[in-house]
Parts: structure tokens; sequence; C-alpha cells
């Protein structure tokens, strides 16, 4: 059977903390809880739209600066009482997904869980 968009996975996926707001709204930052990988994020939030731009700061580990990026909501899922938001990036430097990158690969291959 071959697997569907929601069984890939491009990288790693490992804990993180997410500063995030939607770009439309402007506001404070808030922090989520969720996951990070190469292409984007996962974080518990709400409902927010399809298709919605929403603007994400954080840290990885062997980067010294905070990285921020804009992605875009391309799927919400639910799992009992929690949505959760699927980002993928959009505007992120190359430096940011570098560090990204290089943060991944320096986990072991349990640890993120790579499919």
């Amino acid at each position: 059977m071959a697997a569907n968009d929601d069984d890939r996975r491009d990288s790693a996926r490992v804990p993180c903390k997410f500063l995030v707001r939607e770009s439309a709204l402007g506001g404070s930052f808030e922090e989520r809880v969720g996951n990070l990988s190469i292409g984007g994020v996962w974080f518990a939030d709400l409902h927010p739209p399809t298709g919605s731009i929403i603007e994400v700061r954080f840290f990885v580990p062997g980067h010294e600066q905070e990285i921020e990026a804009r992605g875009e909501v391309i799927r919400v899922s639910r799992e009992g009482d929690q949505f959760g938001a699927h980002l993928k990036f959009t505007d992120i430097l190359l430096e940011s997904e570098l560090a990204i990158a290089r943060y991944l690969q320096s986990l072991p291959a349990t640890a993120g869980g790579a499919a």
C-alpha cells in the first residue's frame, strides 16, 4: 500500500516549544508546544483556519540566534479535544533551515521518530 501525504515524513520530528501568532491578527506571540521538522512544525492550538499564515519563533540547540519563520497552515488535525496546526514553512532564512537540519542530523536515529 502506498503511503499517503499524512504518512510521509521528510525528516525526524522532535519536541519543541514555539512562540506563534497569526500574521493577519498581529498582537502578542503565544507559547505553544509541538514538534519541529525540516519543512515545518506542528503545534497544539485551537483551530486556526487552513491557509492562515502563522509567524513562529523558536530556538534549536547549537544555534545561538532565535529562528524566525512564517508558514502556512496546511492542515488541522484533531485528537480528542486537542487540535493541532500543521505548518509548512513558506518564509525562512537559509541559515535557519541549515541550523534545523544540523540539529536534527545530530540526534540519534530513534530520538526524532524518523520514518
